[in-house]
C-alpha cells in the first residue's frame, strides 16, 4: 500500500480521491522548496513529509537548504524577533552579511522549476537570482503583522518581487501589492511523532527518558525561545503546584538557524533549580518518538507563547486526544476553541487557572480531547495541506 492510501485510515473520506483531481492540474510540474534547516521547527518537519508526498502523486519535487555562516544565523534571528515586532539593533553590517550569504546560496543552487516556494525571511533574497518563467512563492510562517519597520522594510523589497504570498493567518500578513493565500500548517498523522503508539513502545521511550508517571504530567514542548514563555510556564505550574501535586516537563529541542537557544535553556535551568518535579530536556531534533510518547502521557499541554507562528505542537497534543493550554497567540487562537478543544490565555494566572479546573474535572480533559483530535482530523493534517498547495499552483498555472 502506497502512502497515500495509508492516510484513508485517518483523514476525514473521500480526502485522497479529490487530492488525485487537484493533482492532474499539475501534474509533471516541477517544485523546488526551500527552507534555512533540514532538522528542528515545524517548517522541516511539514517539508518532511510535503516532498515525498508532491512525488507520489506526480509531480517533480527537489528540497533544498541554504547554508550560511554563524554569523549569518545571528542576523536572521534578529530579523525573526524584530519582524515578530521586539525590538532590535540591526546594523548596516548586519544587512549585508544577509545579502552577501543569500547571494552565494544563489550561486550555488539550481533555481529552474515551475513553482520555486522559498520558506521564512532567511532565503528571501534569492528571489534576486530567479530564472524567467517559474512561479515564486514566499511561504511565510511567522507573524510579521507588527513588525520593526526598519526589517521589515528591507525584506519588503524582496517579498514584493514574488508572484505570490502565503500566510498561516489573516492577521500574519502585511499590505502587498501582490496576491496574497492562506494556507494553514499541517501535521503528518503517519509520523514517527504523531502515529499511535503500543503501550509497550510508550514505557520503553519513557524508561529511556527517566520520566516517572506517579503523578500528573503538564507537559511544554518548543525550542527555549523567550516567544515561548518557559518561563512563564514555571511560574503557572508553581501557582497550580499550591493546589496539585503535579509534575513539569519542558522539552525543548534546537535548530540550526537559533544561535539564541542556548541563552534561553540556561535561564530555565536557573529558575527550575532546587525542584525535583520539573524536568528538563533537551531532544535532539530527531526526536519524533521521544516528544510523541511525552504528549501521549501528559495529562495536559502547555503551549504558554507570547507569540507564535502557528503553533503545530498544539496540533500535535491534540491529535493525541489531550486538552492544551496556550497563550493567546498567532495560530493557538484557531485551534484553540475556547472551552471545547483547550483554553487560550494571557497570563501566567489564568494558565495556572485553568491548569487547577482541568486537573478537577477528569470528564472534561476526555470530552475536550476527543473534540480536539476530530478537529485537528478535520482541519489540520498533510493531505489537507498538499491539497491546498495543488489548488494554488493550478490557479498560478
Amino acid at each position: 500500500m502506497n502512502r497515500l492510501e495509508a492516510y484513508k485510515e485517518v483523514v476525514p473520506p473521500g480526502t485522497i480521491e479529490f487530492l488525485m483531481l487537484l493533482a492532474e492540474k499539475v501534474r509533471g510540474k516541477r517544485i523546488l522548496e526551500i527552507n534555512s534547516t533540514q532538522v528542528g521547527g515545524g517548517v522541516a518537519e511539514m517539508l518532511q513529509s510535503l516532498v515525498p508526498l508532491f512525488r507520489e502523486i506526480g509531480l517533480e519535487c527537489a528540497w533544498e537548504v541554504i547554508t550560511g555562516t554563524e554569523e549569518f544565523f545571528n542576523v536572521t534571528k534578529s530579523f525573526h524577533n524584530a519582524l515578530q515586532g521586539r525590538e532590535q539593533n540591526i546594523s548596516p553590517q548586519m544587512l549585508q552579511t544577509y545579502l552577501e550569504i543569500n547571494r552565494e546560496n544563489a550561486g550555488r543552487l539550481s533555481l529552474d522549476a515551475d513553482y520555486v516556494i522559498i520558506h521564512d525571511p532567511q532565503p528571501a533574497a534569492l528571489i534576486e537570482n530567479r530564472k524567467s518563467g517559474g512561479k515564486w512563492i514566499w511561504r511565510c510562517h511567522i507573524d510579521i503583522s507588527s513588525p520593526q519597520l526598519k526589517a521589515w522594510n528591507f525584506l519588503r523589497q524582496f517579498v514584493v518581487k514574488y508572484d505570490t504570498a502565503i500566510f498561516s493567518l489573516p492577521g500574519f500578513a502585511r499590505k502587498l501589492p501582490i496576491p496574497q493565500f492562506l494556507i494553514y500548517p499541517s501535521i503528518d498523522p503517519l509520523s514517527d511523532k504523531n502515529r499511535e503508539l503500543s503501550s509497550e513502545e510508550q514505557s520503553r521511550i519513557l524508561g529511556k527518558l527517566n520520566i516517572p508517571l506517579d503523578k500528573p504530567i503538564l507537559l511544554q514542548v518548543s525550542r527555549f525561545d523567550r516567544f515561548k514563555d518557559p518561563l512563564g510556564v514555571i511560574q503557572a505550574y508553581r501557582l497550580a503546584k499550591k493546589h496539585h501535586d503535579v509534575r513539569l516537563i519542558l522539552a525543548g529541542g534546537s535548530a540550526t538557524d537559533d544561535p539564541e537557544g542556548e541563552v534561553v535553556l540556561s535561564e530555565v535551568r536557573t529558575a527550575a533549580q532546587n525542584d525535583p518535579d520539573i524536568i528538563i530536556l533537551m531532544l535532539p531534533p530527531d526526536a519524533h518518538l521521544e516528544i510523541n510518547a511525552l504528549q501521549r502521557a501528559a495529562t495536559i499541554v502547555l503551549q504558554k507563547s507570547l507569540k507564535e507562528g502557528f503553533g503545530l505542537t498544539v496540533t500535535e497534543a491534540m491529535w493525541k486526544g489531550k486538552p492544551v493550554i496556550g497563550g493567546f497567540a498567532g495560530g493557538i487562537t484557531v485551534q484553540l476553541v475556547y472551552g471545547v478543544t483547550g483554553f487560550s490565555v494571557y497570563s501566567v494566572e489564568g494558565a495556572a487557572l485553568r491548569i487547577h479546573s482541568l486537573l478537577d474535572n477528569p470528564a472534561l480533559r476526555t470530552k475536550m480531547g476527543e473534540d480536539a483530535r476530530e478537529y485537528v482530523r478535520r482541519n489540520f493534517l498533510i493531505t489537507r495541506n498538499l491539497g491546498n498547495y495543488l489548488a494554488l499552483m493550478a490557479y498560478l498555472g
